[in-house]
């Protein structure tokens, strides 16, 4: 279903040449790609019309999309350090009026957070309509949803924006940051935060009513693979599990968090030094 008429489309965002574990996004988590677990559970979500994998042209990428093709899902190439303007090239490509972006290593990725979020799009703040909203922004802004359940939404009028305007290096490398950098956020509403950016932006974020922001459920290390894996034995095969299934799942086994519990998180403006 569309949201006010308006096509939302999910851009997942994927490559192979990751500086921390290479090839991530295919290597397998439970008897599948941990890209399939990421697509499988996007579809799940109630707002969005289309998804895409929006991977680049490097060649090193071919395997991205030729899996993408031969499993029947739509894939988009475009530059590989430029991710901005690659997602502004899927977007155009789906004409999409609504921008979904969730990353290729967040296989624990909670369609109804997805929906939460894009919903949130379209509640105004003091009259006027967030450009700009997630359920989470990077350090050092502060989360209360694990790592790895991260959505951002966006118009694509916004989207547009930051292409256009956009110049610092984790603009284009991290798509986003351009509409909520310099956001003072508040608390307008129960589990919401606003507040105008840097650039002009109003945006809106979804919190929860408890604290998780400390755990980690994205997959950037091997350790952080081995905890997926571990973690996968215990969940359901059907990819419609909730985020708090898997947080039950998780307080019933605490050890599991110790696998990855040294991996640090990367912060709003670092970037990949093979892009400078």
């Amino acid at each position: 279903m569309t949201l006010n008429g308006e096509k939302v489309v999910c851009i997942i965002q994927g490559r192979m040449s990751s500086s921390r574990l290479p090839g991530k996004v295919l290597l397998d988590l439970a008897g599948k790609p941990m890209l399939q677990w990421v697509i499988e559970r996007v579809q799940k979500s109630q707002l969005i019309d289309q998804t895409i994998v929006a991977t680049s042209s490097d060649a090193s990428d071919d395997p991205i999309s030729e899996w993408c093709h031969s499993h029947g899902y739509n894939c988009h190439r475009g530059s590989l350090h430029d991710v901005l303007d690659r997602f502004y090239g899927a977007a155009l490509a789906t004409e999409a009026e609504i921008v979904v972006r969730v990353t290729a290593d967040c296989p624990f990725i909670d369609a109804h957070l997805i929906d939460q979020t894009i919903a949130l799009l379209n509640t105004p703040v003091d009259q006027s309509s967030p450009s700009f909203t997630a359920n989470r922004l990077p350090p050092p802004f502060h989360r209360s949803f694990p790592i790895g359940l991260d959505v951002e939404v966006c118009s694509m009028a916004a989207l547009e924006n930051a292409w256009k305007n956009a110049k610092e290096l984790f603009h284009r490398e991290h798509v986003m940051p351009y509409l909520y950098e310099g956001t003072a956020l508040s608390t307008t509403a129960q589990n919401t935060q606003s507040g105008w950016s840097k650039y002009g932006f109003l945006v809106s974020i979804l919190n929860y009513s408890q604290d998780y922001g400390h755990k980690r459920w994205t997959v950037d290390t091997a350790e952080d693979l081995e905890f997926a894996r571990q973690v996968a034995k215990h969940l359901p095969k059907d990819p419609d599990f909730s985020w708090l299934e898997m947080l039950a799942v998780i307080k019933a086994h605490p050890e599991m968090e110790m696998i990855n519990a040294e991996v640090r998180h990367k912060t709003m403006k670092e970037v990949d030094e093979r892009a400078k």
